[in-house]
């Protein structure tokens, strides 16, 4: 990958694991990310008029994925419900890079050097291990690990979607904007009818913690230019070292944890995030 790639994507993970931690330290994520919806109609649907819209063999890709980022935020939302941020943020991340690389090689035929499968490798392996540790915690909390998978698979699967949509669009901010926008018709349908169906007021009503509009608004820009950064990185570079050099987001998510949310920050954690380092570095290489 090139030096201009590498550094979007290191900086799509630090935003990232930024408004994950955001969205982690809100009581009310139902209400949350239906704010995030509303807010992500009202900001992208706007800016189209200036953007070039997708190329039509795009399309079917772009509602695929829309779905699947639905199916992805329900399942973020129950594993920071029943588990801790510095266990299921990293399981979810490392389930990720290793499905994209199998399905990039096997399925969309990538080549992928001794490097970058090396770098892959290591990254993925270092991310589960951040979450499998320690192991009473995962043994004793199955349910944090079952949903973080969940959202890995999804993770995963849009991942490939996208990696397949951006680059038949012709348009990688088209594409991004529209699926900022239907997302967010989507998430607040979804926060809608669940918030109804609890009996609650709507989306606009409600002082719960943390639930206001500006966190809202700082996870709505936050998610939009990390994800804008990932897909214009996946239209220059190869799908499943893209995928994994995105998971260094785990080191900032780490740091996040241990600071602000007073979680446990060992000495096999400090490893594990060495060893996704070293295969950041692995994946910058240049192809021999």
């Amino acid at each position: 990958m090139t030096p201009a790639v590498v550094g979007a994507v290191l900086l799509a993970a630090v935003l990232h694991a930024t408004w994950n931690a955001l969205a982690k330290g809100v009581e009310d994520r139902v209400t949350l990310f239906g704010r995030n919806g509303v807010l992500s109609v009202v900001l992208a649907f706007p800016v189209l008029l200036w953007v070039p819209a997708p190329a039509r063999p795009s399309w079917p890709w772009l509602v695929a994925s829309v779905v699947v980022h639905l199916f992805y935020t329900l399942a973020l939302v129950a594993a920071y419900r029943v588990g801790e941020f510095n266990q299921t943020y990293p399981i979810a991340r490392g389930v990720g890079p290793l499905t994209v690389a199998v399905v990039a090689v096997l399925l969309l035929h990538e080549r992928m050097s001794p490097a970058t499968t090396a770098g892959v490798a290591l990254i993925a392996g270092a991310i589960a291990l951040l979450g499998l540790t320690p192991w009473r915690t995962v043994r004793d909390n199955r349910a944090a690990v079952l949903t973080a998978v969940l959202t890995g698979l999804a993770i995963a699967t849009y991942t490939v979607i996208d990696g397949i949509g951006v680059r038949r669009s012709d348009s990688p901010a088209g594409y991004t904007l529209w699926l900022v926008g239907l997302q967010g018709i989507g998430l607040a349908v979804v926060a809608f009818a669940v918030r109804r169906r609890r009996g609650a007021p709507t989306l606009a009503a409600g002082r719960t913690r943390g639930s206001s509009w500006p966190p809202a608004l700082a996870i709505t820009v936050l998610s939009a230019l990390a994800y804008g950064l990932v897909l214009w990185a996946q239209n220059r570079g190869a799908l499943a070292a893209v995928a994994a050099l995105r998971e260094s987001s785990v080191i900032v998510a780490a740091v996040i944890g241990a600071v602000f949310f007073g979680e446990s920050m060992g000495r096999l954690r400090i490893a594990c995030g060495v060893g996704v380092a070293v295969g950041a570095v692995l994946l910058s290489l240049p192809a021999s």
